[in-house]
């Protein structure tokens, strides 16, 4: 199904405005938090051989740099996110450290990839929030040589994973406004119904699809869950343009709501999701 252009300004708006402010602000705990995930996807890129990587949602560039580093001199990982602010954190760092990728803002549903130039495509947490995922998938399949890789790493339903919306809960009773997820609409759990991944991906044109359960043990420090809760999910969004003393107020109720997660200087959490494999057809169409 298309879905209508306003979803895909909706995502465009929130990864320009607050949601790409907050994953910047608070990219080095994002980064520290998500790198079980990300050992996992440059594990698969080592196994696959690859030597051309695209990385699909890729924020400020954790995944890309790693992949490029486990790619060496001789192969590249390319970068692709909506949100401009990341992607200009993303080059920075490349710039300032010399890391070994490039990065592309733009909407990885429509950009004009050179047909067959990827040997492997690759994403953390990053295809769930497509407005059209049947089309990006599409798009995305043309970018990829015949053969080549699919492996993307999806929340599974929110159920499984009520670290996620701790937060929510916690803030309902004071923010009544507060927007409610919808099931299959883009965003953290858009990917959660496994059936519905398989039939977007055969859709798209990839084959030997396989999905797998992924349990992943994550932690950040216990003194950065103010500025975690601050900034992250659907609570932190209203929080950027929220005024005192209900902001105070707000924090200081989310905050304790994790009490049970915190061990010792940590909070610890498992994420619950699906690691994604596919491959594009030996004889794939670039048309």
């Amino acid at each position: 199904m298309r879905i209508a252009p306003q979803a895909e300004d909706e995502q465009g708006k929130l990864w320009n405005g607050a949601a790409g402010r907050a994953w910047v602000e608070t990219r080095d705990v994002l980064e520290g938090m998500f790198r079980p995930l990300e050992e996992l996807l440059v594990q698969a890129v080592f196994d696959a051989a690859a030597s051309r990587v695209l990385d699909i949602g890729c924020g400020t560039g954790a995944t890309t740099f790693a992949a490029a580093r486990t790619l060496g001199p001789q192969g590249h990982c390319t970068g692709i996110d909506i949100s401009e602010p990341m992607i200009a954190a993303a080059r920075a760092r490349a710039e300032r450290e010399g890391r070994p990728a490039s990065f592309i803002c733009a909407d990885a549903q429509t950009y004009p990839f050179t047909p067959a130039s990827f040997d492997m495509i690759i994403s953390r947490l990053g295809v769930m929030f497509f407005a059209d995922p049947g089309r990006a998938f599409a798009n995305l399949r043309r970018a990829a040589r015949p053969g080549a890789a699919l492996r993307l790493i999806v929340w599974r339903g929110a159920a499984e994973n009520p670290f996620m919306t701790t937060a929510e809960q916690a803030a309902k009773p004071l923010l009544p406004n507060l927007p409610a997820r919808r099931p299959d609409a883009p965003g953290q759990f858009g990917f959660a119904d496994r059936t519905r991944v398989e039939s977007i991906l055969e859709d798209g044109g990839w084959d030997k699809i396989a999905i797998e359960p992924v349990d992943a043990a994550l932690s950040f420090p216990v003194s950065e869950l103010t500025r975690y809760v601050s900034w992250l999910g659907p609570v932190g969004v209203m929080l950027q343009g929220m005024q005192e003393p209900l902001r105070t107020r707000v924090i200081e109720t989310v905050c304790g709501a994790f009490d049970r997660y915190i061990h010792g200087n940590e909070i610890r959490f498992t994420a619950a999701c699906w690691m994604v494999a596919a491959r594009a057809p030996a004889e794939a169409a670039h048309g």
